[in-house]
């Protein structure tokens, strides 16, 4: 450039050691500010080639505000929005591992809307083989990691949190979950037929199929065309009421997911029973009452979920599943259950038993009971026939206390009011690793080992327990994020008796003192009738949810005094007196529009 005309060279740089190369003299370099909120939007907009700026306009502010004011990461993202989302989510997907992608692909087995449950989910993966141990993590425990990166990603979203703060259901956003789809058909990773995808029919070998169809004959041509000699995992899903039979022609499926089936024959049972390497069977929710012994031929099989159907019994050939490590039975609402056999005691590889019934035909079984050492997870929904005299206290008392000290995590026993539960008091050493203990029935008094549960995150306890000293009792234990107390369906008359009684003494109110439960979040109760529920100054400092399912609310007093306080649910039976009943709402709604927190109040009327 001619001297005369005074012509320049501008150089640009994100470098430093670039410009003093460039140029010597530090007055001749310029350091670029950031760019203020209105040079960004300006910037942001002129890029995305967006002219509707109040679309989305809080998404659109958040992610300005988040590139602070940096020209290059405001160019990077407006460019990524203007080429549309699914270059986005190309980002997103391609910047997972491996192995998680395979557990990002296996959502797109779901219908759209459809609520995923935790567990579910995570069984089907292990069993799919997407899960290994690293890092001397056990199998559950990466795949739990799998899961809450999916969350914590933005992937999924939580709809349905566990009392003990985990995440139990999840949903999958519409426009994710038509990527997803999309990614699985191209990759032929699932194959999506009916619902709200239209996917090409894959012209290679089928590995995982889902049928989303209500129609069973639009199925069942749509797949005649398929090569179904390699499925590994068929889902079928509650709105096809009709089973197509195409479904039981190949014996080597490993996952078989048939939840809320309705329509499921004797001769079909009888066909699942041919699939040899199944690895997870669900029927739950299926119109069955009894399992062909043909089961026990299922030698691969390590998920069996029966629950809220009429099987109340399992064949003796289970025994010979010796790779089972989740049974899951009965209906917790109605106290079904299923029978605990000597069958069930022996095996031995078992580590779920949920559902389970003690009953007189128990007997033996009880003594076998100690073999199942690699339990995590113990649910008992109903023990029938049981009295103090009775050799079964001592018996499950003993297996109890054995268990404990083994693998056992979580404990849950509903007595239905045979007064077992009291004699709890008896063990001599109590479960202290234990980390969810639910006590369901007649329950008089908490027994003096529980202050001393030092792991214990979740604990449910029978209303009837509800004493004058309950809660300086359990305020100390340092790792407590959730508190039940419910009634019992069996004992609602004893249960008022009991309220009457240990209130008389508090002018009829339950008072919640200060000091202790340092990890508290959620405090629920479920009664016919509620007593007035008074927190006093410095109780549950963390708690951030109350939660009040009664036939007659008496009230709650003193929220002021819950400092996290984020959100009050109160489902109320349509029988009070609407007059009583507003005034004790409107007394809580007032409460919280003066609390700093401002905590939401939900109202749900049921009728019993």
């Amino acid at each position: 450039l001619p001297k005369n005309l005074k012509g320049s060279i501008v150089v640009t740089t994100r470098f430093k050691s670039v410009a003093n190369a460039c140029c010597h003299q530090q007055d001749r370099i310029h350091m670029l500010k950031s760019l203020s909120h209105e040079e960004s939007k300006l910037l942001f907009y002129e890029r995305i080639h967006d002219p509707d700026q109040e679309q989305f306009k809080e998404t659109k502010e958040e992610i300005i505000r988040k590139c602070g004011g940096l020209p290059l990461a405001i160019v990077a993202v407006a460019g990524l929005l203007a080429k549309g989302v699914t270059q986005i989510l190309n980002v997103c997907y391609n910047d997972f591992p491996a192995d998680q992608k395979n557990c990002l692909l296996y959502l797109s087995i779901f219908p759209k809307g459809c609520s995923i449950n935790r567990k579910r989910l995570i069984r089907r993966w292990i069993a799919e083989g997407f899960i290994a141990e690293k890092d001397g993590k056990t199998i559950e425990e990466v795949a739990e990691d799998s899961f809450n990166e999916l969350i914590s990603r933005n992937i999924v979203r939580p709809v349905e949190h566990s009392s003990n703060g985990k995440v139990k259901a999840c949903q999958v956003h519409d426009m994710i979950l038509e990527y997803i789809v999309s990614k699985s058909s191209e990759e032929n990773f699932i194959t999506v037929v009916g619902g709200h995808w239209l996917t090409p029919t894959p012209s290679n070998k089928v590995r995982r199929l889902s049928l989303h169809s209500s129609n069973p004959e639009d199925a069942k041509e749509k797949i005649e065309s398929m090569n179904l000699s390699h499925v590994r995992s068929l889902t079928i899903f509650e709105n096809l009421h009709h089973l197509p039979s195409f479904s039981f022609k190949y014996g080597i499926l490993q996952v078989l997911d048939l939840e809320g089936c309705k329509s499921l024959s004797t001769s079909q049972l009888h066909k699942v029973c041919k699939m040899f390497h199944l690895k997870y069977l669900s029927l739950r929710k299926a119109h069955i009452k009894k399992f062909p012994s043909d089961i026990g031929k299922l030698q691969y099989l390590e998920t069996l979920d029966i629950r809220e159907t009429n099987v109340k019994e399992l064949p003796s050939s289970v025994v010979r599943l010796q790779k089972m490590l989740h049974v899951l039975g009965g209906n917790k609402s109605t106290c079904h259950a299923l029978r605990f056999t000597e069958v069930i005691a022996k095996m031995t590889t078992l580590q779920t038993l949920a559902g389970i019934e003690i009953s007189k035909s128990s007997t033996a079984a009880l003594g076998n009971m100690h073999n199942l050492t690699k339990l995590k997870k113990l649910s008992i929904y109903n023990l029938r026939d049981f009295d103090a005299n009775s050799h079964k206290y001592v018996d499950l008392l003993s297996a109890i206390e054995y268990l404990s000290g083994f693998s056992l995590r979580s404990l849950v026993i509903d007595d239905g009011f045979t007064g077992f539960l009291d004699s709890l008091h008896d063990l001599s050493t109590p479960p202290k690793y234990i980390r969810s203990l639910e006590l369901s029935g007649k329950l008089t008094h908490v027994p003096g080992w529980i202050k001393g549960l030092e792991t214990l995150e979740k604990l449910t306890l029978s209303l009837t327990s509800l004493g004058p000293d309950i809660f300086q009792d359990i305020s100390h234990l340092p790792l407590l994020f959730s508190l039940t107390f419910k009634a019992h369906a069996k004992g609602q008359d004893h249960t008022l008796e009991i309220l009457n009684s240990i209130t008389r003494d508090s002018r009829n109110m339950i008072f919640v003192q200060s000091g202790g439960f340092s990890s508290l979040k959620l405090l629920r109760f479920s009664a016919p009738l509620m007593p007035p529920l008074v927190f006093q100054e410095g109780a549950m400092p963390k708690l951030q949810r109350l939660e009040l399912q009664v036939g007659q609310l008496g009230g709650a007093y003193g929220l002021e005094h819950l400092p996290n306080l984020q959100q009050v649910l109160l489902r109320i039976g349509q029988q009070v007196s609407e007059t009583n009943d507003e005034a004790k709402i409107s007394n809580i709604r007032h409460s919280a529009s003066e609390h700093p927190n401002k905590p939401t109040v939900v109202v749900d009327k049921y009728y019993e």
